[in-house]
């Protein structure tokens, strides 16, 4: 007798719009997920924070624009108050202002409300994962934003980089996700993300935007 598949541990997610029109389409949409079960649903940050309190929650997919507290402020109270819970954001603004609040608030993904649900529920899993997720037009965004503002030659590398570890650095440096990456150099995601995981080790990289930022400052894109 074969042994019982074991199935995919589900993932409890809040979405938080202050638009009903958006937030119970978008609940309803995500709920027929296999691995994703939708436990809240909230109208402004106090409410995402009520609803992460009464737990547990895995990955709260955050508005930025609404009423009471915004998603920027809300996602920082969460990285600081429950840092095992991970923040995608899904808003209509990709203006800098908007993308580097959330990242530097603890967003792990950040999608407009131009992405499709198999885009939103894949950032969910990388999220909750501890991947980080930026759709291409937030890329190419916070890619020139970054290219204008860090000098060339700013704080080097670590010299125990390896070559591929260097490599992975570059291709993230010209806005590829993990898939992207994996792709161009023939490897699987999975080595992707153990790559990943090193050199941000060993070069103090806090997040994918400050990554850019190394990449750039090293002269590697």
């Amino acid at each position: 007798m074969s042994e019982p598949t074991e199935k995919p541990q589900r993932l409890r997610v809040v979405v938080a719009d202050d638009q009903a029109a958006v937030r119970e389409p978008l609940a309803a949409v995500l709920a027929l997920a296999e691995d994703i079960d939708v436990v809240a649903s909230a109208a402004d940050g106090s409410q995402v924070l009520a609803a992460v309190a009464a737990g547990p929650v895995d990955v709260v997919l955050m508005d930025l624009r609404m009423p009471v507290m915004d998603g920027i402020e809300a996602t920082r109270r969460l990285s600081e108050e429950h840092p095992q819970v991970a923040v995608v954001v899904l808003t209509t603004f990709a203006d800098d202002t908007s993308i580097l609040g959330a990242l530097s608030a603890g967003a792990r993904g950040y999608l407009t409300k131009n992405a499709g649900r198999q885009d939103i529920t894949r950032a969910i899993r990388a999220a909750a994962a501890g991947q980080s997720v930026l759709d291409r037009e937030v890329q190419d965004r916070l890619l020139a934003t970054v290219r204008t503002k860090a000098p060339v030659g700013g704080q080097p590398l670590p010299q125990d980089l390896t070559p591929r570890e260097r490599e992975v650095l570059a291709l993230i440096g010209q806005g590829l996700p993990n898939r992207g990456i994996a792709e161009k150099l023939f490897i699987s995601e999975a080595t992707v993300k153990t790559h990943i995981n090193n050199l941000f080790a060993k070069a103090d990289i806090r997040d994918r935007a400050d990554a850019v930022r190394r990449a750039i400052e090293a002269g590697l894109t």
